[in-house]
């Protein structure tokens, strides 16, 4: 009697039994994944480091992604349930591969809100390179526009790893990122960057490539460099600042061999 009750009570059924069960791992899944997520916008959102010096389970300092998922976990026992120690081994979503893809999903709707803030607007690229602390230099690429209610707009777009700093090759990589988002070179209507001669050169000089290609791209020495350079000639007169650079050549002469390496290194890969 008591199976015949059981077969005509749909909730016993093996399929609902089961459904049920996948309904709540896909709760817990998203659960775990939704605090990766949150912990990574608060990283990015305050500029701090992700992850740590020492991130293994007996340290007293995990980095900053994971000490705040285990701060939260603190506070709420669903949450704590799913994440860390208590998360599959194999789907922890704490890596550094997760958090450089929830990252480039970031910044992929980051770039493209900014891409429907210009529109088919004109706009201007300020563009500077330096070496990261890898002695990797990164290019950064800036977008400088008025948006629909006519106020002037700077937007921090894309950043990019480039191998040699001549002006063909930054050329290069600023058209591959506006094509990727459908920025034509044609409504560039203003370039600012400093005062290199790879960047201002009259002839073959960053700005010269981008004039042939679109007369109405303007140059402009960037004014924040003009005044560096002005601050750099006014300590000249100062006696220790010999003393600086003197402290300063061995790095200079290290930061050159590690350029020379990495075209090394990319020669022979080729």
């Amino acid at each position: 009697m008591q199976c015949y009750h059981d077969l005509g009570n749909s909730l016993q059924h093996l399929d609902k039994i089961i459904e049920k069960q996948n309904s709540e791992q896909v709760a817990k899944n998203r659960l775990q994944l939704q605090v990766s997520i949150d912990a990574a916008k608060w990283c990015a959102f305050q500029a701090v480091a992700f992850r740590g010096h020492d991130e293994s389970l007996d340290s007293n300092n995990r980095g900053n992604f994971i000490e705040l998922i285990k701060h939260v976990s603190s506070y709420n026992e669903k949450v704590a349930a799913v994440v860390l120690d208590n998360a599959p081994r194999n789907a922890s979503y704490t890596s550094p591969t997760i958090q450089k893809e929830i990252l480039s999903i970031w910044s992929i709707k980051i770039q493209k809100h900014i891409r429907e803030e210009i529109s088919d607007s004109k706009f201007s690229i300020l563009v500077d390179e330096a070496q990261d602390r890898s002695k990797r230099e990164q290019m950064a690429i800036v977008l400088r526009f008025v948006d629909k209610q006519g106020y002037i707009r700077e937007r921090f777009f894309d950043i990019v790893h480039v191998h040699e700093t001549n002006s063909l090759t930054l050329k290069k990589e600023i058209c591959d990122v506006l094509s990727r988002h459908n920025l034509s070179v044609q409504n560039i209507r203003g370039q600012g960057y400093d005062g290199a001669s790879n960047m201002r050169g009259e002839w073959n000089g960053l700005q010269a490539l981008f004039i042939q290609e679109c007369p109405y791209a303007y140059y402009i020495h960037c004014f924040a460099h003009r005044l560096q350079l002005t601050l750099v000639a006014t300590s000249q007169e100062v006696e220790e600042e010999f003393e600086n650079k003197m402290i300063q050549l061995p790095w200079s002469i290290t930061t050159g061999l590690m350029c020379f390496w990495q075209r090394l290194i990319l020669k022979y890969l080729k």
